[in-house]
């Protein structure tokens, strides 16, 4: 086993310096990490709770933030009303709490490194959360590529990073972002009111200045399917589209 491959499998203790509320359903936790790492842009860590009686539950969530030189991470994560470690999160965790990680994990779902043609991104809900990473990673220079990005969100207010996105496509000119929203009317002309479809992402992937040399997907496992058939519609090989996906 290699330095880094042990690193990556091993348990750190973080401290969450920052907690953020991104939508009703979505909050980030900014935690700094007692061992920094390098990660790329779409990857993921593992977290681990553990109980009183030593029961331990183990989840893994996508890195929101560029990667950069900061010893600090963003994960942003949903709640589900189900779940073991979420609710944790959303309902008892605080500024000065800390909690055990690994990582970085992953090695499918990244952004591309050098490329020349445009990058294409469809998430749901909380599956934008590894393409902020990329979209925020471009930002800072890391790669002088037009990106275009359909986010599906039941409403306006379900849209994370929304002032975020919606600050990037008024700031940078090779950025196009496209909003579905499923169960309320768009109020913008560049939005859609309804579920994704292969029309729809047509129509996303022209507002593009040439055709997308690689998509990445993310969400349930119903979405992907269709946004990656919209994707393989366009004329891109299967290689070319990256799939994740969450609630299987």
């Amino acid at each position: 086993m290699t330095e880094a491959i042990a690193a990556t499998a091993r348990w750190q203790s973080c401290a969450i310096v920052e907690i953020a509320t991104r939508t009703q359903a979505i909050k980030s936790f900014f935690l700094s990490l007692s061992e920094p790492f390098d990660y790329r842009a779409g990857q993921h860590v593992d977290v681990r709770l553990t109980a009183s009686n030593g029961y331990t539950s183990v989840r893994s969530y996508s890195i929101a933030s560029a990667p950069s030189d900061s010893k600090v991470i963003e994960l942003a994560i949903g709640r589900l009303p189900d779940g073991e470690v979420s609710p944790f999160f959303h309902d008892v965790a605080q500024v000065g709490d800390t909690i055990e990680l690994r990582g970085p994990l992953g090695g499918h779902f990244l952004w591309p490194g050098p490329v020349n043609k445009p990058v294409l991104l469809i998430g749901a809900g909380s599956g934008v959360v590894p393409l902020m990473a990329m979209i925020r990673y471009r930002k800072a220079g890391g790669e002088p590529v037009p990106v275009a990005l359909l986010l599906s969100s039941r409403t306006w207010g379900d849209v994370p990073f929304r002032d975020e996105l919606l600050e990037l496509e008024r700031s940078l000119p090779d950025f196009a972002l496209a909003l579905a929203l499923t169960r309320e009317p768009a109020t913008r002309r560049t939005d859609f009111s309804r579920r994704i479809d292969c029309r729809m992402v047509t129509d996303v992937a022209g507002r593009l200045p040439a055709s997308p040399g690689c998509a990445f997907v993310c969400g349930s496992n119903a979405f992907a399917d269709i946004a990656a058939d919209a994707a393989l519609a366009l004329g891109l090989e299967a290689g070319a589209i990256k799939t994740e996906r969450y609630g299987a």
